[in-house]
């Protein structure tokens, strides 16, 4: 069955809301067994709406979904009475920033709570998709909650949990009050030729498996492909842009190829904006910082169980340029977005990095060190200012570490690896490092320090 929008009542152009004709729409195909719910060219104005198995939603060249600035329009799934929610994924709890330990309730994250809602929500559904031609846009128009997270940041772009062969595609989504895409305990999920501009987190994926992220643009104030309690992740083809970082990722059997990750950052973080311009969703005025944080930042917090021993992340055939940090992998306990489980193995291969300008950080955990490969890369670091020698590693537990056809540019001089526990098996063939290679490897005398981003 395919049915517009227009056929339920919706009227283009209107400022006043439309969703009652989009989700009546949904219903509509969702009952009659299944189909395409299109949406033609012109500029809607909705609340959340819910996709239901066996349903599409198909945005046509110049279809504009604009989310309303208020959060209470946003309780879709709560209030559905076609399919109504389980008792056991409510919740009335609210947001609360993640602990060091896992002596905190995370409740707030059920899909039933208020920091689950989005513009577009899916939840026990299976074979569903959002596809755009060019010119489509979903705009979440910075939705702005005081009780949400960090007391500003509103309904995600699109939210999905408990779902199965997800299909976004085309789309440009934009202004999110908080992640662009949400996507908890779900299967058999692609986001292909998907662009990304402004908000939060461009794709942030929570106990999933089999995840495809390809041909996507990512222009973000926040991380660009973020996650972790996955299984089975795959992002290729795509460009990565942010004022933080490129991936923050866990998980396990991650291949990431053929990306481009590059800074400054076209969009800022919005939590530095003020008060004000937060409830207003306007851009500000005065400058913000806009550089890079990291290519890739290891994940894995306790906000849900990490069930599948993470590792077997790979990097390859990539390219990064006007980065803060190449790889940061910091398990020393001074950083909560890293104090679940360890990461057990990390490969880079056939990466051109220029422009980085702080170590790389790898401080494994004593009790699960870290195997890390390292093969045809070339990491140039930008001069500092401060003309202080640092090294290019920062490294501790590391049970080995294979360095073959590598070289590192940089101006000063400093280790090559510079540790902060006894050595393990370090390997290296074909190493290009301007300093003498007796004075390559030290033991540090002080104790690993390393600032969190």
């Amino acid at each position: 069955m395919k049915i517009s929008v227009l056929d339920m009542g919706a009227v283009a152009g209107m400022r006043e809301l439309q969703t009652q004709a989009f989700q009546m729409a949904l219903d509509e195909v969702w009952q009659s067994g299944g189909g395409t719910v299109v949406v033609p060219a012109g500029e809607y104005h909705i609340g959340a709406i819910r996709l239901r198995s066996y349903t599409t939603l198909y945005l046509c060249a110049g279809a504009k979904i604009f989310g309303s600035r208020v959060p209470e329009d946003y309780y879709i799934l709560q209030n559905d009475t076609l399919e109504p929610l389980p008792d056991e994924m409510r919740t009335e709890k609210l947001y609360e920033r993640p602990p060091k330990d896992q002596k905190r309730d995370y409740s707030f994250m059920l899909p039933g709570g208020r920091w689950s809602n989005g513009l577009i929500r899916a939840c026990c559904a299976e074979n569903i998709a959002i596809i755009g031609e060019p010119g489509s846009v979903i705009d979440g128009r910075d939705c702005y909650d005081e009780v949400g997270e960090e007391s500003y940041r509103g309904p995600h772009g699109i939210s999905v949990h408990h779902c199965k062969n997800v299909y976004m595609s085309g789309y440009t989504i934009q202004n999110t009050g908080n992640w662009a895409h949400n996507i908890h305990s779900s299967q058999n999920i692609c986001c292909e030729g998907v662009t990304v501009l402004a908000g939060h987190d461009g794709v942030h994926f929570g106990n999933c498996e089999n995840i495809t992220v390809k041909d996507c643009e990512f222009y973000t104030g926040d991380d660009c492909v973020a996650g972790f309690a996955n299984v089975n992740t795959h992002v290729y083809r795509c460009v990565l842009n942010t004022a933080c970082s490129g991936l923050r990722l866990g998980g396990t059997n991650v291949l990431v190829e053929q990306c481009r990750f590059y800074g400054p950052a076209k969009y800022f973080f919005r939590g530095s904006l003020s008060v004000e311009e937060k409830k207003n969703g306007a851009a500000a005025n005065r400058p913000h910082r806009t550089n890079m944080l990291s290519v890739f930042t290891y994940y894995a917090d306790f906000s849900m169980p990490i069930p599948v021993k993470p590792g077997n992340i790979i990097i390859k055939d990539c390219t990064a340029d006007h980065v803060d940090r190449f790889l940061h992998y910091n398990y020393s306990g001074n950083e909560r977005w890293q104090a679940n489980k360890p990461l057990s193995s990390l490969m880079l291969e056939n990466i051109q990095a220029t422009g980085i300008s702080m170590p790389i950080t790898l401080y494994g955990s004593e009790q699960a060190p870290l195997d890390f490969t390292m093969k045809d890369v070339t990491v140039a670091f930008a001069d500092r200012e401060d003309g202080a020698s640092v090294p290019v590693f920062r490294v501790a537990h590391c049970r080995k570490m294979d360095l073959e056809r590598v070289s590192f540019i940089k101006n000063t001089d400093g280790d090559l690896i510079r540790s902060w526990s006894a050595p393990g098996d370090i390997r290296y063939q074909n190493v290009t490092y301007h300093v003498p290679q007796e004075k390559w490897f030290a033991l540090a005398d002080e104790p690993f320090v390393c600032k969190a981003i």
